[in-house]
């Protein structure tokens, strides 16, 4: 699976809500980060749908080279 461009190096704190779809950007060009905004359309990737099952706060993943899509796991750090 491709990695996307690296957005930021660091990953972005939401709070989210419980029952809520969130659409995490793969790809790394989006101007709405973490999320997407389309501007995947024409190249391999795709947003990754996540639906909250509780409310509270998440680390959504910033430099989209995390194996644990679409949350942080530290991947940053070896940027």
């Amino acid at each position: 699976m491709s990695k996307g461009e690296v957005a930021a190096k660091a990953p972005v704190k939401v709070d989210v809500e419980e029952g809520k779809s969130y659409f995490w950007c793969a790809c790394g060009k989006s101007k709405n980060q973490p999320f997407c905004d389309g501007s995947h359309k024409g190249s391999e990737f795709s947003p990754v749908k996540w639906t909250a099952d509780v409310s509270g706060a998440k680390f959504f993943c910033a430099c989209k080279q995390t194996g644990n899509r679409p949350f942080c796991d530290g991947s940053h750090k070896a940027l």
